[in-house]
C-alpha cells in the first residue's frame, strides 16, 4: 500500500524531498501561530479595567444566566477571533440562527475547519485508490479522474477548500435568515393569544409560558424563545433584559417593540392588557401595509420581465415579414 502510495507520488511530480519540505513548512508555520496564540498578552487597557475591577461585588446575573464563550487559549487562538468585536458578532449570527450552547463558537471553526480539510483529503483518497486500483469507480468517471492533470486537481482542490470553509457561512445565513421569517409568520398568533391569556386573568409571565407551551409544536422557534427568557426571569435576572436578549436573539423587529411596549408599560404602571390590544392593532396595520406596499411593487417588477419577454417577439413579429420581404427582393 506505502509502496503504491509513493510510486503515485513520484508520478505526480512530488518527490520525497519535496515532501520533507512542505511538512517542515507546515509544521513550523503551526508551530509559530501555537507560540504566538500562547504567548501574546491581553490588552494593556483591558488589564487596567479587570484590575480596576476585581474589588468590584459581582453583579447578581453577570453571566451567569446566559452562556458567555470564553476567551481562547492556547493553539484556539489560531482558530477562534481573539478580538472580542468579531467574536460577538458570530455570537449573535449563531443565536439567530438557533444556537446558543456555551461552546457554539468553537464549533462553528471546527466545523469551517474540517470541512475545509475533509472534503481535499476525501477526493485526493478517491483519487488515489482509483489509480492503484484498491476500489473500482464506473468507467466514466474512472476515465475523467484519470484524465485530469495536476493543475486540474490542484484547481478542484482549490474550489473544494473554498466550498468547505465558506460553506457553513453560507448555510449559517441561510438558517438564520429562515429562523427569522418563521418567528415573524408566527408571532402574531403569540401575540394574540398572550393578549387573550391576560384578558383572561393570567399575569404577564403565566402567559407567555402557557402560549410557549401551546406553540411548542406549531412554532417552536418563538415559543423557544419566549420559554428561554421565561426561564431566565425566574432564575433571578432581571425582566428587561431577559426580554431585550429575546428580542436580540430572533432579530425580528416586531418582537424589539414588543419587549419595549411591554417594558414601558411596567415601568409606568399602565394596563398591560390595554398596551398589548393597542400594539396587536397596531402591528396588524403595519403588516397590512406591508402587504399593499408589495402588491404596488409588482406591477412594476412584471413590467420589466413582461418587457423582456414579450418585445423580442413583437418585433418578429412586426419585423419579421418586413426582412424576409427585403431578403426575397435582394436574392432576385
Amino acid at each position: 500500500m506505502f509502496e503504491s502510495f509513493a510510486t503515485y507520488l513520484l508520478s505526480v511530480g512530488l518527490t520525497p524531498q519535496t515532501l520533507i519540505v512542505l511538512g517542515t513548512g507546515v509544521g513550523a508555520m503551526l508551530v509559530v501561530f501555537g507560540l504566538s496564540g500562547t504567548m501574546a498578552g491581553k490588552d494593556p487597557v483591558l488589564r487596567r479595567m479587570e484590575a480596576q475591577a476585581r474589588g468590584r461585588p459581582v453583579a447578581e446575573d453577570a453571566g451567569l444566566l446566559r452562556h458567555r464563550s470564553s476567551d481562547p487559549k492556547g493553539l484556539m487562538k489560531t482558530l477562534i477571533p481573539v478580538d472580542r468585536k468579531e467574536r460577538t458578532e458570530v455570537e449573535r449570527q449563531l443565536a439567530l440562527a438557533g444556537f446558543t450552547g456555551p461552546h457554539s463558537v468553537r464549533n462553528y471553526y471546527l466545523l469551517r475547519l474540517g470541512f475545509g480539510i475533509v472534503l481535499p483529503a476525501a477526493l485526493l483518497a478517491v483519487i488515489w485508490a482509483a489509480r492503484t486500483g484498491i476500489i473500482a469507480l464506473p468507467e466514466a468517471l474512472d476515465t475523467r479522474i484519470g484524465g485530469w492533470s495536476q493543475l486540474h486537481v490542484f484547481q478542484i482542490l482549490s474550489v473544494l477548500v473554498a466550498v468547505g470553509f465558506f460553506g457553513p457561512a453560507i448555510a449559517l445565513r441561510s438558517r438564520a435568515e429562515e429562523r427569522r421569517r418563521a418567528i415573524e409568520e408566527s408571532f402574531p398568533n403569540a401575540l394574540d393569544l398572550i393578549q387573550i391569556s391576560v384578558e383572561a386573568g393570567l399575569g404577564f409571565d403565566a402567559a407567555m409560558i402557557r402560549v410557549g407551551n401551546e406553540l411548542e409544536k406549531t412554532a417552536p422557534a418563538i415559543a423557544g424563545e419566549m420559554l428561554a427568557a421565561q426561564r431566565e426571569i425566574q432564575a433571578g435576572r432581571s425582566r428587561d433584559r431577559a426580554l431585550l436578549d429575546m428580542a436580540g436573539r430572533t432579530g425580528v423587529e416586531e418582537v424589539s417593540a414588543f419587549a419595549n411596549v411591554v417594558l414601558q408599560s411596567m415601568k409606568f404602571g399602565t394596563s398591560i392588557s390595554d398596551t398589548l390590544t393597542a400594539y396587536a392593532s397596531e402591528m396588524r396595520r403595519n403588516r397590512e401595509f406591508r402587504a399593499q406596499e408589495m402588491a404596488n411593487k409588482l406591477p412594476v417588477k412584471m413590467s420589466g420581465v413582461m418587457a423582456s419577454l414579450m418585445l423580442p417577439a413583437l418585433l418578429l413579429l412586426t419585423l419579421g415579414p418586413v426582412v424576409i420581404r427585403y431578403m426575397r427582393y435582394m436574392a432576385g
